[in-house]
């Protein structure tokens, strides 16, 4: 049961999805002040864990008065919380016009297990200041956790074609790294909130403890003006994790329009 506890601990850390360095984006934001998005996770057909995901405007000073607070938390629900409990509190605050963080933080309940973390991030320089130390990037265009979701919903994809896989710099767990995500297509899928038509992609991840040698992870991004992700799925040693969109309100767009940068 531990490793299903990894997985449930894996999709509230990342509920997104990577693209490239260095990418362009859209020059207004497929969000707004307000937004709020709830998931549920499911281990099979039991119900295991919630998330929730607001934006708002941020109420600390950074040389850019347009910026957000960014803020996710995630934790295990129903019997799952009975024998390990998840309680994950994530914080970002970006620039409103790049999209780029100025501060990170993160506050960790997994069992007995706590992390805490306070980054600031230095573009100009290349390097994040964490609480272990300083950490250097390869590209100034580098995210947290947090803020690597939010600017991928960003992303201009216009040029994306089927098959191409990107990548995005991120730093995590007092490291740099780098996430590959390959473009599959477009897909409809039923949810919650009806029938979407969606971008379908497909992150990487890693076989061993908890993965199939041949697990494949998939997630589907509304394709319309939010690009919400709605759907991803994930086949694990035993059974199938599933995390899947239940509510979302303040919405910039209405759930399924499309616009100009739609596929």
């Amino acid at each position: 049961m531990r490793n299903l506890y990894v997985v449930i601990a894996f999709f509230l850390g990342s509920i997104s999805f990577a693209l490239g360095q260095n990418l362009a984006y859209l020059p207004e934001p497929t969000y707004k002040e307000g937004e709020k998005l709830t998931y549920k996770l499911r281990y099979g057909v039991i119900s295991a864990a919630t998330g929730t995901l607001k934006v708002e405007k941020s109420k600390l000073r950074f040389s850019n008065p347009n910026a957000f607070h960014l803020s996710a938390f995630g934790q295990t629900s129903g019997a799952f919380s009975v024998f390990y409990t998840v309680k994950n509190q994530y914080d970002s605050y970006i620039d409103g016009d790049t999209y780029l963080p100025y501060l990170y933080t993160e506050d960790i309940h997994e069992g007995s297990y706590t992390r805490r973390e306070y980054a600031t991030f230095d573009h100009i320089n290349k390097k994040v200041s964490g609480r272990k130390g300083t950490f250097k990037s390869k590209t100034g265009q580098f995210f947290d956790l947090l803020s690597a979701y939010y600017f991928s919903r960003n992303l201009d994809l216009s040029s994306v074609k089927k098959g191409e896989t990107f990548k995005i710099t991120y730093f995590l767990n007092d490291e740099v790294a780098q996430l590959g995500v390959k473009y599959i297509g477009i897909e409809k899928i039923k949810t919650s909130l009806g029938t979407l038509e969606c971008l379908k992609f497909s992150p990487e991840i890693s076989p061993g403890r908890i993965f199939k040698k041949d697990s494949q992870l998939f997630l589907w991004v509304t394709n319309d003006g939010n690009r919400i992700p709605v759907k991803a799925q994930v086949e694990i040693l035993i059974g199938s994790v599933t995390m899947e969109l239940t509510q979302a309100s303040g919405l910039k767009h209405k759930l399924g329009e499309r616009v100009s940068y739609s596929k």
